[in-house]
């Protein structure tokens, strides 16, 4: 073979496939690596596969029945992303919310941060090696099911919230079934600890991985506990009340390296506040009605709004344009956590190794149905 001739395959870099079908994505999420050896030296992250439109499927619903529609973008946290709309619409209609249905409001939202949380600890775990973890954070998680079913009939789509208020009270005895449940979390919080925090096999395959600063983060736009775990204090909870959040004390848990190891520490304290907001929310709720003066046919304003909160996967945002005639949206648009979050995966992934790649997709935590919507 002549050596000035270009050879006719260029062996530097191979590229390879991650999905959409392959199990470690959560999914349909495909990553595209380019890799030297098992090194990745570039990546493009492909989604879509999962797209439904339902930005512009709620163009075409009424307000009352878009509620449904939201429990079915980020799937594992219904009940945060029925609040943030039904939230959304009360503030474009200047509704006013009871009292006790904005404490039980803070209640369930609670608990469903922490079945969330649940079942990222689980399938983060597993995706690193570690399987009992998964089957101890199920364990608790379908305790919250259970909670969340009697309240409200379902166990992961629930239709939980209603424009002003909740669709009925808290079922007898319930209140006291969700401080026993706190007492089990804070017992079980200690074995998840136990099991990986000071894990050699857990710290390795974390510490160090995934490395990006707060300034970085910010300019990303990243939110939630990938934001906190590179030490920005922000927490839509503390920095712009809603429900009965003002009136909770609770702290905002930080990271300092930026790391996976990191952002696994935030999130195993945010149980922990979970924890205590439930609490306090619970020995709190005050008595009177759980829905608010709202018309039987919701029509609101002209006008249009934006409002946030703090979905357990960070900053949800829903944007709402009304023409005050319709009983429809003129313009419905979400700012989901999960699709900001997901645009830092190429940069976290960018000179690890490949078997890294499934760790720092579980430590942003993506759900798949909240990305592509």
């Amino acid at each position: 073979m002549n050596p000035d001739t270009p050879p006719l395959f260029d062996t530097d870099e191979l590229v390879i496939n991650m999905g959409p079908q392959h199990p470690s994505t959560h999914g349909v999420l495909r990553v595209v690596l380019r890799l030297d050896g098992e090194r990745v030296v570039g990546s493009d992250v492909v989604i879509g596969y999962l797209h439904r439109g339902i930005e512009k499927l709620c163009e075409h619903r009424d307000y009352a029945q878009i509620v449904l529609i939201t429990d079915r973008m980020d799937y594992v946290s219904a009940a945060t992303s029925n609040l943030g709309y039904c939230e959304t619409v009360e503030k474009l209609m200047s509704v006013e919310v009871p009292r006790r249905a904005q404490y039980l409001r803070t209640v369930l939202s609670e608990l469903q941060r922490i079945a969330s949380h649940c079942l990222w600890l689980g399938t983060h775990a597993m995706d690193i090696g570690a399987m009992t973890v998964f089957l101890y954070a199920f364990r608790e998680r379908e305790l919250i099911l259970d909670l969340f079913e009697e309240y409200c009939g379902a166990r992961l789509t629930y239709n939980s919230m209603r424009i002003g208020g909740l669709p009925q009270d808290i079922p007898p005895g319930w209140d006291r079934r969700v401080l026993a449940f706190c007492d089990i979390m804070e017992r079980k919080l200690v074995e998840y600890e136990a099991l990986l925090t000071e894990n050699r096999i857990w710290v390795n395959r974390t510490k160090g991985i995934g490395v990006i600063d707060g300034a970085e983060a910010v300019a990303i736009g990243l939110t939630g506990p990938p934001l906190r775990g590179s030490g920005v204090r922000r927490d839509v909870r503390k920095d712009e009340p809603y429900a009965a959040y003002a009136e909770m004390a609770f702290d905002v848990p930080v990271g300092q390296a930026g790391d996976t190891y990191d952002r696994y520490l935030v999130r195993i304290e945010e149980f922990r506040q979970s924890v205590r907001i439930i609490r306090q929310a619970i020995e709190g709720v005050p008595e009177g009605p759980f829905l608010g003066k709202v018309p039987r046919l919701i029509r609101p304003p002209a006008g249009e709004t934006y409002h946030a909160i703090e979905s357990p996967k960070g900053e949800l945002g829903f944007f709402i344009v009304s023409d005050g005639k319709s009983l429809v949206p003129y313009r419905f648009r979400v700012r989901p956590p999960s699709f900001c979050n997901l645009q830092a995966l190429p940069r976290l992934i960018q000179g690890h190794m490949m078997a890294d790649v499934v760790a720092l997709i579980g430590s942003i935590d993506v759900v798949i149905g909240e990305v592509d919507r």
